[in-house]
């Protein structure tokens, strides 16, 4: 760990992305001409009309790789912190109940899809003419769900055990079996779509086969009988981790159901029909995702780039990542512009051919709706750097901006307006206003980044001890802000003559982790409501999550040794198991937290109000994040105590009482 880190931050800047980067690319890659090659083949052994069917059916698959991405980039995320908190066992449990709860949803979604097979292509925008194409391809796909779902999500939780090698050799080898058996069933034994759909089934088969394999080569954790029995507090846990993963993906099911149906209905007034435009179409978007794939990829690999140095306040060398990073991107979107624009026909010939209506379409569609596919460069890369640094709201934003904001509202208006145009028109419209909303939080945002590694001020908690208790007893102190709570934590330290424990604990985080103690100060203890949208591309564990784990080893090794008052960070959690802890929470009025907080810290007594429930919404939400509990239930803690009641003098005073009534 400490050599990563220390690789992450010296290493030269090229060498590091080349390095992180390419397994990435490569792996994104894959899964983008996955979905493709099917498209290909179908193209030149079917005709236009079994392609525009295999975009009708692929909003099922969309709609099942969101569940199993959402269930093994859960698991994997649950896996990963579980490992850092040293329980494997709970680890186990994570992945065993992510594990079947994909094998009972896959279960269902088949089954749901196999007896209402029509009803959904219907919402996904099947004409007449693709019925038969559409039902003969999806009833296949849909036998085969399964397996598809069990092995992608096995296929994330393997990564995370350390195995990314055995993880992408699965998914290649499947991806080259389906290009070998395609050729064959469609061309060969003349089944046509549905030789396609064998192909694929057969394919995802065997990456199930070798994904499952696995399961009883985990190196860092063993699957058993007991890991297997479901516990609903894991499986939502597990869900909500993955929840990023699964919203990205719906949200191009939504897009992709709308689009096809405005296709439909517009191109019916046209002269080039339905299915036209919703073959083209969906053609058309497959390739773009080849591009958006080695975007994705060269800004994953460059996460940890990012977020390590940004913690460590190396901004110089966050902002030459930046800056590398948007240059390699927005060369690539470049070149694919000019393919785009000048060689559209040769494009869509890949994928069969058609006559003079279908390839004129074709090329409007190509330099029509990919005309600013060059700001992907900019806007995919944006997302995910602010991912990387912690810029929740931002990620988010940026995340859904071209898909659900600009891209759907643009269709339909532009639809009204222009007919089949507008749709084509709706994506250069999304494209540009995604890529001025991420230019503008981009130019902020590296506006604010400033040179060196400040340190914050006094952090060290300097308690002479005189220990007067006759045993080792740790008092943890949650509080709510402005309620007095870290004063009484220090007054109770002083009274027994015990060690205090605050932001001591930054200094030591700094030395373990390279994060600097001000970005320690700023981010630890507290999560923005949105910071769960920003697991979906991590493969390891983010800044706040190795804080949190390097806070939990401290916190024991401090337990261990000494008695002590620990404030916040979890602490009573941390330490539930142990008889020698005493819980404490400290609460307050609002009147009297915002009579604090414009006294004492200096607040606005118009904003202090707002700004102590932003505080204590983020430190309940790093709680419940971290403890799955709520960090206000007073359930948690041996004393709940208004500070305001008797004084914080007094309330600490009645806390050293107890705790003495406690060790006699």
């Amino acid at each position: 760990m400490e050599k990563e880190e220390n690789i992450l931050g010296t290493e030269k800047i090229g060498k590091l992305i080349r390095k992180f980067s390419i397994p990435c690319i490569i792996s994104m890659l894959v899964n983008s001409l996955y979905n493709i090659v099917d498209q290909i083949f179908i193209g030149w052994g079917v005709g236009y009309l079994g392609n525009g069917a295999t975009n009708i059916v692929f909003p099922l698959t969309m709609i099942a790789l969101a569940f199993s991405l959402m269930l093994g980039d859960g698991s994997s995320a649950y896996l990963s912190l579980k490992l850092g908190e040293k329980k494997k066992d709970e680890a186990a449990k994570g992945v065993g109940n992510g594990f079947i709860v994909a094998v009972i949803i896959s279960i269902i979604f088949c089954a749901i899809t196999l007896m209402f097979l029509p009803q959904l292509l219907n919402a996904f925008g099947c004409t007449e003419a693709l019925r038969d194409y559409a039902i003969s391809y999806g009833r296949i796909i849909a036998i085969g769900l399964p397996f598809m779902m069990i092995g992608t999500t096995l296929n994330s939780i393997i990564r995370a055990d350390g195995s990314p090698k055995y993880s992408m050799a699965s998914m290649v080898s499947g991806a080259i079996l389906n290009i070998i058996l395609d050729p064959i069933f469609i061309f060969v034994f003349k089944m046509g779509v549905e030789g396609a759909a064998l192909a694929t089934i057969i394919s995802q088969f065997i990456t199930f086969i070798l994904n499952t394999i696995y399961i009883k080569k985990f190196k860092s954790i063993t699957i058993n009988k007991e890991t297997l029995k479901i516990k609903f507090n894991i499986i939502k846990r597990v869900a909500m981790l993955g929840i990023s993963s699964f919203i990205t993906q719906m949200s191009f099911v939504v897009v992709v159901a709308i689009e096809n149906n405005l296709l439909g209905k517009y191109g019916t007034e046209s002269e080039y029909g339905s299915e036209i435009p919703i073959t083209v179409l969906g053609i058309v978007m497959k390739i773009s995702q080849i591009l958006n794939s080695i975007i994705i990829g060269l800004a994953v690999g460059s996460q940890p780039i990012f977020g390590y140095n940004y913690g460590a306040r190396k901004f110089e060398r966050v902002k030459e990542t930046l800056k590398t990073v948007l240059g390699i991107s927005v060369i690539i979107s470049t070149i694919a512009f000019i393919l785009f624009q000048t060689i559209p026909d040769k494009l869509i010939s890949i994928f069969g051919s058609g006559d003079d209506t279908y390839m004129k379409f074709a090329c409007i569609t190509f330099r029509t709706y990919l005309l600013l596919c060059i700001c992907n460069g900019i806007q995919i890369p944006s997302g995910i750097f602010f991912q990387a640094i912690g810029k929740s709201a931002k990620s988010a934003i940026l995340s859904l901006s071209r898909q659900i904001l600009f891209l759907i509202p643009a269709m339909v208006s532009l639809g009204i307006a222009f007919g089949l145009m507008g749709i084509l028109y709706a994506g250069p419209v999304a494209d540009g206003l995604a890529f001025v909303l991420a230019t503008i939080l981009l130019i902020r945002e590296v506006k604010d980044l400033k040179k060196g590694t400040a340190k914050s001020e006094a952090l060290v908690d300097d308690t002479s001890t005189d220990n007067k208790l006759n045993k080792n007893i740790v008092i943890t102190v949650s509080r709510e802000y402005g309620s007095g709570g870290r004063y009484i934590g220090r007054l109770i330290a002083d009274k027994l003559g015990i060690k205090f424990y605050d932001k001591d604990f930054i200094v030591k985080l700094a030395e373990e982790t390279g994060l600097a103690e001000e970005y320690i100060e700023n981010n630890e203890q507290k999560r923005d409501i949105l910071a769960g949208l920003n697991n979906g591309y991590y493969a390891g564990l983010s800044n706040s999550d190795e804080l949190f784990i390097k806070e939990a080893e401290l916190i024991k090794k401090v337990a261990d040794k000494e008695s002590c008052v620990i404030i916040g960070r979890c602490a009573d959690f941390i330490l539930k198991d142990r008889k020698n802890v005493i819980k404490v929470f400290v609460y307050s009025d609002m009147e009297d937290k915002v009579k604090r907080a414009t006294e004492i810290y200096g607040f606005d007594k118009s904003k202090a109000e707002k700004e102590i429930k932003r505080i204590d919404k983020l430190r309940a939400n790093h709680y419940k994040y971290y403890t799955e509990k709520e960090w206000n239930n007073h359930s948690n803690y041996d004393i709940c105590i208004n500070s305001d009641t008797l004084g914080v003098e007094k309330s600490a005073e009645l806390i050293c009482d107890i705790v003495k009534e406690k060790i006699l």
